[in-house]
Formats: C-alpha cells, sequence, structure tokens
C-alpha cells in the first residue's frame, strides 16, 4: 500500500502520463510472467504492443527496477508510481541515450571535414531537440536510444565497407519498434542498388554480400521471433503489433493529410445545408470525442485502411524510383525522410510523435544548402508546435513553450548563417511561406495556450486541438512538397 504524500509529491506525480504506467506496466509484465504469456497477459490496458527486442530490453530494466522498488514490478499494482519507481523511470530513459550521444558522435566523426561546422550544429539540434525532451522526459517514452540506433544505422550505410552493419542495425531497430518498418522500403532500395548489385549494372548482383546481408537478417529475425513461431504465438504477436481496428485519427489528430480533411469536414458541417450536400447525423461527435476508435465524417467521404496504404505506398514509389536510379548516401537520407513523409501525411492511425521519423533524418540534410533549409523551417516549427497538447498542465506550459522557442530561434538563426547557397535557385513561394508560417505560430501558441481559457472557460475544448493540429499539417505539408521539388530538382 502507497504511503501518504504531500501536496507538492501529489501534484507532481499526477502529471505522469499514460506512457509512463505503460512501461510501469511493461516492466511487471516481463519481469513476473515467463516469455509465453507476455503477449497474452492483459490485467491492464495497456498491453504489451511492441515487438519482442523492446521486451526483453523491459525485462533487463525490471531487475534493476525491482531492486529499486519491488512494489513496481508487480502486475496488479495498476497505476503504481511511487517516488523510487518515477526515479527509476525517468533516470533509466537519461541513461539509455548514452546511445544516442555515441551515434552522434559517430556522425560527427564521419562528415566531411568542410562541413565539419555545419555537422556541430545538427548534432547540437538533435540532441538538444526538444521532441527528445517532450516525449522521452516528460511525457515518457525511449526514443532517445531508438532514434540512436537509426542515426547509427544511417552512418554505417555512408561507406561501402559498413553497409552489412547498416543493414543489421536497422533490422535490430525493427525488432525494437515496428514504427520505424514505414523508413524499411529505403532501406531496401538502397542496400539492394548499392551494397547487394554491381553500382555499375544491375545485372551483376554481388551474391557475396547478399548472402551476408540475407543470412544476417534472417538471423536477427529469427533471434526475435523464433521463439513465438515455435509456440505458435506469431498470430497474437501480429493482433498486438498491427490494431488495425482503431481508427483513422488518432485522439488528438496528428497534423498529417487527415487532420486537414477532417478539419475542412467540420467547416461543411456548416455549410453543407446551404450548397445542398448531405449531413451524416451520426458522425457529427466522430472525429472530435477524443476516442480511440472508428472515425467517421460527416460530410466529406469515408477514408477506408485501404486508401492510406494506397497513397503511402505510391508516395513513397516515387521517392524510391530516384534513389534506385541514383544510389548515394545523401540520396539514401532523402529518401528515408520522403518515406517518413508519406508514412505520417496519408498513414492510418499516425500518432503525433511519429513526425520524429520525418525531422531527425531530414535534420542531417538540412544544412547541405538554403533550399534544404527553407523546406526544413516549417517542418521544425511544425514538430515541435504539434508536440504540445503532450503536456497539457499549466506546470508545463512554461517549459515546452520556453525551451521550444529557445531552440527554434537558435538553431533556425545558427541553420540561417551556415547553410550555403544552393547552386539551383531557390523556391520563392517555399521561402515567403516559410517566413509567413512562422509568424503566425507565436499567436496561436497565445490563442490556445491563453486566449482560448479567458474567452470560452471549458466550452469548445475542442478548438485549440484542432487549430494547432490543422496549423501544423499545413506546415508539415507544404514542407513536404518544398522537400519533394528540391530532392527531385537534378544537382
Amino acid at each position: 500500500m502507497r504511503g501518504r504524500r504531500n501536496s507538492t509529491q501529489a501534484a507532481a506525480i499526477s502529471c505522469l502520463s499514460t506512457d509512463f504506467e505503460v512501461h510501469r506496466n511493461w516492466l511487471a509484465v516481463t519481469h513476473s510472467l515467463p516469455v509465453k504469456q507476455w503477449y497474452y497477459e492483459a490485467t491492464s490496458e495497456w498491453t504489451l504492443d511492441y515487438p519482442p527486442f523492446f521486451a526483453y530490453f523491459e525485462w533487463l530494466l525490471s531487475w534493476p527496477a525491482a531492486l529499486a522498488d519491488p512494489a513496481m514490478v508487480k502486475i496488479e499494482n495498476l497505476g503504481y508510481d511511487s517516488w523510487a519507481t518515477v526515479y527509476f523511470q525517468r533516470g533509466s530513459v537519461i541513461v539509455t541515450e548514452i546511445l544516442l550521444v555515441f551515434a552522434l558522435h559517430q556522425y560527427l566523426k564521419s562528415s566531411p571535414l568542410s562541413h565539419r561546422h555545419a555537422s556541430h550544429a545538427t548534432v547540437l539540434s538533435i540532441f538538444l531537440s526538444p521532441g527528445f525532451l517532450i516525449i522521452d522526459h516528460i511525457h515518457f517514452q525511449y526514443n532517445g536510444f531508438l532514434y540512436g540506433i537509426l542515426i547509427l544505422s544511417i552512418v554505417l550505410a555512408r561507406k561501402q565497407s559498413t553497409m552489412l552493419y547498416s543493414g543489421i542495425l536497422f533490422a535490430l531497430l525493427l525488432c525494437f519498434k515496428h514504427i520505424y518498418l514505414y523508413l524499411a522500403p529505403a532501406y531496401f532500395v538502397y542496400l539492394l542498388r548499392a551494397f547487394c548489385l554491381d553500382t555499375k549494372s544491375i545485372f551483376r548482383p554481388r551474391y557475396q554480400n547478399t548472402m551476408r546481408l540475407g543470412a544476417s537478417i534472417i538471423g536477427v529475425t529469427c533471434v526475435a521471433f523464433g521463439p513465438f513461431f515455435y509456440w505458435k504465438q506469431l498470430g497474437q504477436l501480429k493482433s498486438r503489433l498491427f490494431p488495425f481496428s482503431r481508427g483513422l485519427c488518432h485522439a488528438y489528430w496528428a497534423p498529417n493529410i487527415w487532420a486537414i480533411y477532417s478539419f475542412v469536414d467540420r467547416v461543411l458541417i456548416g455549410i453543407a445545408p446551404r450548397i445542398g450536400l448531405a449531413v451524416n447525423d451520426n458522425a457529427l461527435h466522430s472525429v472530435t470525442r477524443g476516442l480511440v476508435g472508428d472515425t467517421y465524417f460527416a460530410v466529406l467521404p469515408e477514408i477506408t485502411k485501404e486508401h492510406c496504404f494506397g497513397l503511402t505506398l505510391a508516395f513513397q514509389l516515387i521517392t524510391l524510383f530516384k534513389l534506385w536510379f541514383q544510389p548515394d548516401w545523401e540520396t539514401f537520407v532523402g529518401a528515408i525522410t520522403l518515406c517518413g513523409y508519406a508514412s505520417f501525411l496519408f498513414g492510418w492511425h499516425v500518432h503525433e510523435k511519429a513526425i520524429l521519423l520525418v525531422l531527425i533524418p531530414f535534420s542531417m540534410l538540412a544544412l547541405k544548402d538554403r533550399r534544404h533549409l527553407g523546406a526544413f523551417r516549417p517542418l521544425a516549427v511544425a514538430s515541435y508546435l504539434s508536440l504540445f497538447p503532450l503536456l497539457y498542465t499549466a506546470a508545463e506550459f512554461p517549459i515546452k513553450t520556453a525551451y521550444s522557442i529557445c531552440w527554434l530561434i537558435l538553431f533556425l538563426y545558427v541553420f540561417d548563417r551556415l547553410a550555403p547557397a544552393a547552386v539551383r535557385p531557390r523556391v520563392f513561394l517555399l521561402d515567403r511561406f516559410s517566413f509567413l508560417y512562422i509568424t503566425i505560430s507565436i499567436p496561436l501558441i497565445v490563442y490556445c495556450s491563453l486566449l482560448h481559457g479567458l474567452l470560452f472557460g471549458d466550452s469548445y475544448e475542442f478548438l485549440p486541438l484542432m487549430f494547432t493540429s490543422t496549423y501544423c499539417a499545413l506546415g508539415v505539408l507544404g514542407s513536404w512538397l518544398g522537400f519533394m521539388v528540391v530532392y527531385f530538382t537534378p544537382k
């Protein structure tokens, strides 16, 4: 039984997110049960839904966790949040970010000497990212070390001699968190074209490289999923890892094309009767109800999983076409970025936190020239502003706002000073869009965080979320279109 807390302790712990309890529960599940039962245990609603390597990671953490507070790793202790639990889980995020530091150091070492100043700025911008502060250190997740694996994999893909290790690391990453599947098409095409086939002729396969890479990836997959295949549990893992019963939009709309689509649908509700459009009365509260489930539109046509998959695949294939014929490292990083864009903008039930799939790899290209920077600016603003709703308490407001604004002012200024002039002309409209977009962000923050409550009190609670999501979606969409132009423009 928990001891009594004073008001300060209670207030601090009350700020803990759902994800904090999710990971505490996973510590308990992996510590208390045999592996065969991990993906069946359902005492808590926050069931284990990450791939096996992340489950093994939680199992490793559970042993020092049990020493810190044995009650932390008991399955029946739902919502357990002792100070020892808080300190341990917060501390584990910090310690595991050592891998991110190592990966960024390797990126810096691998960068050409002529770009060393720019690489220093890139490394600092990623390490000090408000995304990691908001998502990992306050909201609570372990993205730091996972993106460390991704960055290290991208760095190793820079040289032919280390491409094999790049593929192995990415396979390991997929077995930690399956969201990185969105980036897998870029890896597949790049490693096939640059490592498994002769760079001068696709009709000359490198059999030894192909066998080594194939055997390594199969080996990693077997280690991760082999026991569950033996126990005939792959169907259960599939149902946990890919819960397609969830709706198109998350509780808070991720800033993608479907947020804009939902916003337009909300606007059309008011004018549909005047222009002769039918309104589905059963859908009037669907996209604003804040629940995870099916989303229905009142005026616009419904969106299905097949629509999302088709659009995502189509825009990824367009990107991969260039990578196939130009398999160099910078094109590879650009393809990773655009695969992340496509999956984020058009995917099914996308979380706002997935924007880091785009932002982190794009950071490695942002200082290539001023055209790249022009596409990066609105993405950076939209990405961090879209994470603000994750932290909704009054105590968290000054932290997220001050830190994010300081980051944007500092690094966008430094990037502007460091980015060289582009060989080809810059996109005039993109420059103007970027400036106007950033200018609007400040009044939006003021309204959503302060003025809305003063004007409407507890009424129209969804409006700030809708405005934030739609504004950020326009930024991500504009950035994507701008980078598509830059990516496909010949060097």
